[in-house]
């Protein structure tokens, strides 16, 4: 006799699952708008030490979609009600804020170093 797997309902959900991290299914938020500004400052100031390398404005660019992203991430925990898309909202700025970071980084990099 076999034993019946669990399937992923709501009765029960399977932990494993990104979708069903804590960080994105019960935080009130605070924590990404924490390490969302820190992730922010730091970026800002990566991108700060690149503003007069070539291509031109491409850091600065990088910096003005930063501060847009923090502060849409700050208006998305005052506004948006349901917690699941609150949440999902958050993580989807954070990874935006790291993809800018890292390409604006990359690109002046690539053009500083001819490769």
């Amino acid at each position: 006799m076999s034993t019946p797997e669990l399937s992923n309902s709501p009765e029960h959900p399977d932990p494993t699952l990104i979708r069903n991290q804590p960080s994105l299914t019960t935080s009130s938020g605070l924590i990404w708008l924490v390490v969302g500004g820190l992730f922010a400052a730091i970026s800002i100031v990566v991108l700060a030490f690149l503003v007069g390398l070539q291509p031109a404005g491409l850091a600065l660019g990088g910096i003005i979609a930063t501060a847009v992203l923090y502060l849409s991430m700050i208006l998305v925990r005052l506004f948006v009600a349901r917690p699941r898309l609150r949440l999902g909202l958050l993580a989807t700025a954070m990874l935006l804020m790291a993809a800018i970071t890292l390409g604006c980084t990359l690109l002046i990099s690539i053009d500083t170093w001819n490769l």
